[in-house]
């Protein structure tokens, strides 16, 4: 009876062994076909960066270290919603293609990690590393929900790779609830770091000086300016240069709300001094979805300013029908400064290796021939709304002209020039099966535009859920997000009346970064 039920014991505990290692497979089967599956999702962007799963917002820390571009990020690791802030890490060679990193700085106790910046400390000012091996530092806001926000530090002697918080931290506290998204550079002119901070209440930005990183000095303070409408975050200055000029510029930018905007002026490492002829507000994007941008960081001497923003809006955020993920990030994009009838002005255009993207010239026409003409994307080897579309319009048009894109009999987002107005516009009033009010009620969006040439260009990438639109090389920039059904693989030119109006129209199938 003993080896009889010693048997029966071993017979059971390999049926629960077998059962146990059955289960185990198909759990590591539903992960790798989940994984497989990743980048897949209806609405999730091809060639905009996107978290792998989880809820993102603001870039921070853009910088550029040893031939690596470093992006961190806003990032929720335990859900597709807002909350424990925590810095997500992603690096790239070309802005393009991206790897994913392990956390860098995680959410500890009652503090979040707000947005900031990361510098890679060459010469070890902050001593937090050696000589032979400098620190990157990360300088960001810890939050303490309701208490207070001050400025803290992280640094890393790997590259990115481990992150250590500094044992003294916060490095900057006023005693403030609200006072947070540290952007930091090296003003060479003086031989010290700059940090650029928000008093969001206020609508200022703080200037302070350091030597190391670590100690600093109040400088200055700017503002209240332009829009005081809502709370001023994520401040940016940069050094830009005029277009085709030897010349540069400064150019503070700051997000507000759901919308951005930008001052244009000079810098003296203590003051910024706003142009005087700046009279009016002035937008970096023209669209819904743009915000927090900021730009790169330690960039070689003859690279162009460029920067990454939110592709999102508060006010719908946390709404948006998308899963397992949240939140993406904006194309990057070169920045210069140009001067329009006295008045200075960005001029944005994406990176120039996106061209690296083209797959192949699907579709290319000199002029359309028909009114309301309709280009199906799957004949012409098409098979998801992800493409670059590239056009003319004429500015002596008597009518509204343009295209539209995701578009079947009764849905669009129309995007062309107004003539009554001398706008350019965007419109995903008929195309979204997303029905949030928020996001309902924020469809039209305008810009004026320079109508003294004969044509007005548009480069319109379209990403499943994300449209964004330069116009005549830059001058004017959308970021609108969109949500259609699966059917609107359709380009619509918008001819009322008048046949030819879309010229040199191109459309190229662009392959996906993942």
């Amino acid at each position: 009876m003993k080896f009889f039920f010693n048997l029966k014991t071993i017979t059971k505990n390999i049926f629960i062994f077998c059962l146990f290692y059955i289960l185990s497979v198909v759990v590591l089967q539903n992960k790798l076909i989940a994984q497989e599956k990743l980048y897949q999702e209806p609405y999730r962007p091809q060639y905009h960066f996107s978290p792998k799963a989880n809820w993102t917002n603001d870039p921070n820390g853009l910088v550029y270290v040893k031939g690596v571009y470093h992006l961190f990020y806003q990032y929720n690791p335990f859900g597709n919603v807002w909350g424990h802030m925590t810095w997500g890490h992603a690096t790239s060679k070309d802005l393009l293609h991206w790897d994913h990193q392990p956390i860098a700085i995680p959410e500890e106790k009652d503090t979040m990690i707000f947005s900031g910046t990361c510098v890679y400390d060459q010469i070890n000012s902050s001593g937090l590393g050696t000589k032979e091996k400098p620190p990157m530092v990360a300088i960001y806001t810890g939050h303490i929900k309701d208490v207070n926000q001050s400025q803290h530090v992280a640094f890393s002697i790997d590259e990115g790779k481990t992150w250590t918080k500094y044992n003294k931290n916060p490095i900057l506290d006023l005693g403030k609830k609200d006072f947070r998204d540290p952007k930091v550079f090296w003003y060479a002119p003086k031989k010290y770091w700059v940090m650029c901070v928000n008093l969001p209440l206020e609508h200022q930005v703080q200037f302070y000086a350091s030597t190391n990183l670590l100690n600093w000095k109040f400088l200055s303070d700017f503002g209240p300016k332009g829009d005081t409408t809502g709370v001023w975050e994520c401040p940016d200055l940069v050094q830009i240069p005029v277009l085709n000029s030897t010349n540069k510029k400064w150019v503070l930018q700051v997000s507000m709300s759901e919308k951005m905007q930008y001052f244009m002026g000079e810098f003296n490492g203590v003051n910024f001094i706003l142009d005087s002829n700046q009279k009016t507000i002035l937008r970096p994007n023209a669209g819904p979805d743009y915000y927090a941008g900021i730009t790169y960081g330690q960039l070689p001497a003859n690279h162009l300013p460029t920067t990454i923003a939110w592709a999102n809006n508060w006010r719908y955020a946390g709404n948006i029908p998308t899963s397992p993920w949240k939140g993406a990030m904006t194309l990057p994009r070169n920045l210069w400064a140009e001067n329009n009838n006295g008045v200075w002005h960005l001029i944005q255009r994406p990176i120039t290796n996106l061209n690296s993207l083209r797959k192949k010239l699907a579709y290319q026409k000199i002029a359309t021939e028909a009114k309301d003409e309709t280009i199906s994307l799957e004949s012409i080897g098409i098979n998801a709304d992800v493409y670059e579309c590239n056009f003319e319009l004429s500015s002596a048009s008597k009518e509204k002209v343009g295209i539209s894109v995701l578009n079947d009999k009764f849905r669009g987002v129309e995007i062309g020039y107004e003539p009554s107005l001398k706008q350019v516009f965007i419109n995903r009033t008929k195309t979204n099966s997303f029905s949030e009010k928020e996001f309902a009620d924020i469809r039209y969006f305008t810009a004026p535009i320079n109508t003294a040439t004969d044509k007005i260009k548009f480069k319109v990438f379209v990403d499943n859920s994300i449209i964004e639109v330069f116009v005549n090389d830059g001058e004017s920039v959308f970021t609108v997000q969109a949500f259609p059904v699966h059917s609107d693989k359709n380009i619509k030119i918008l001819n009322t009346t008048t046949q030819g109006s879309v010229k040199n129209l191109q459309i190229y199938l662009l392959q996906s970064i993942w």
